[in-house]
């Protein structure tokens, strides 16, 4: 409406009530998606009395730090976020380079094989082996209970392959590969000097995908994992938030003392383990944003 007006635009008493009701529809959406989140937030940071007696409405009550200091002093937790972090870190980089290599040699019109890989690929967009012939498959590789298990067999994901190979065909221009052949490189160079440097974007869109994923992960290390050493932190969040598993014997507090201060704790503790598990992705998206935009629109808008 503002925007109409600057521009000089009549507005009719129609589109003026329509326009009224979406925004109206837009803050009570957005007030739905944010109120949850400064929720959680809000409880983490109040007392575990208050939030027990339901006095957490919006902002935090009796605000202080006993969940985070649990979390942090509990050796469970730091061992999660130690495997996740790897887990995290290795299948990322894993799985970026493999998929926008695959996408690369899809993008190039010569490679005799081109068709019948891209058919394959989509064969298991739709098309899985099941989680029984898989957990057979990956005992048989002998890869249960190690960080190969989380990590290859999600290595390569058909869609962000297809994502790539747009990116690259339609942002990349074919003279750039002619003026490599020319100076004597081949696919090799071309791929490293030229294809790398210039998909930062859609690298970027790889990268937190499988990032995102990976560091959400439970699945996998709920199927694949019996060591209670080499569990993530979301195989920790779940014993906390559904099966309350907590051990407060080592908590630092003021008054551990009493049962009901324990329950108290533990309820707290979990609101507290949902941001501190949150926080990584929530940081680090903010300094990709911009290139996860860009290599989202290029990649899939064009064909």
């Amino acid at each position: 409406m503002g925007l109409a007006a600057r521009r000089g635009m009549k507005i009719s008493g129609r589109d003026k009530i329509f326009l009224g009701i979406v925004y109206l529809f837009l803050g009570i959406f957005v007030i739905s998606i944010l109120y949850p989140l400064i929720y959680v937030v809000s409880c983490s940071f109040s007392s575990p009395e208050a939030l027990m007696q339901g006095r957490v409405v919006l902002l935090p009550v009796n605000p202080g730090l006993q969940g985070y200091k649990t979390v942090f002093q509990n050796a469970k937790i730091w061992l999660g976020y130690k495997n996740t972090i790897i887990y995290t870190a290795v299948g990322t980089l894993i799985g970026t380079m493999l998929t926008i290599t695959a996408a690369y040699v899809l993008s190039r019109r010569e490679f005799p094989a081109r068709n019948f890989v891209t058919l394959i690929f989509t064969i298991t967009m739709f098309f899985g082996g099941g989680t029984i012939p898989t957990y057979l498959w990956i005992k048989n590789l002998h890869m249960l209970n190690t960080i190969w298990a989380i990590v290859l067999p999600g290595a390569v994901s058909a869609w962000l392959v297809f994502v790539g190979k747009t990116f690259i065909r339609s942002s990349i221009p074919e003279e750039l590969f002619e003026a490599t052949c020319l100076d004597g490189g081949s696919y090799i160079q071309f791929f490293t000097k030229v294809i790398l440097p210039l998909a930062k974007p859609i690298l970027a869109v790889v990268a937190l995908n499988y990032a995102i994923g990976l560091w959400n992960s439970y699945y996998s290390a709920l199927i694949y994992m019996s060591d209670a050493g080499k569990y993530p932190l979301q195989i920790i969040l779940r014993d906390i938030l559904i099966q309350n598993q907590v051990d407060l014997t080592k908590a630092a507090t003021l008054d551990i003392n009493s049962q009901q201060h324990k329950q108290y704790l533990s309820e707290l503790l979990k609101y507290s383990l949902i941001i501190v598990s949150s926080a990584p992705m929530l940081a680090v998206y903010p300094f990709i944003q911009k290139y996860f935009i860009k290599g989202v629109m290029i990649g899939a808008v064009k064909g």
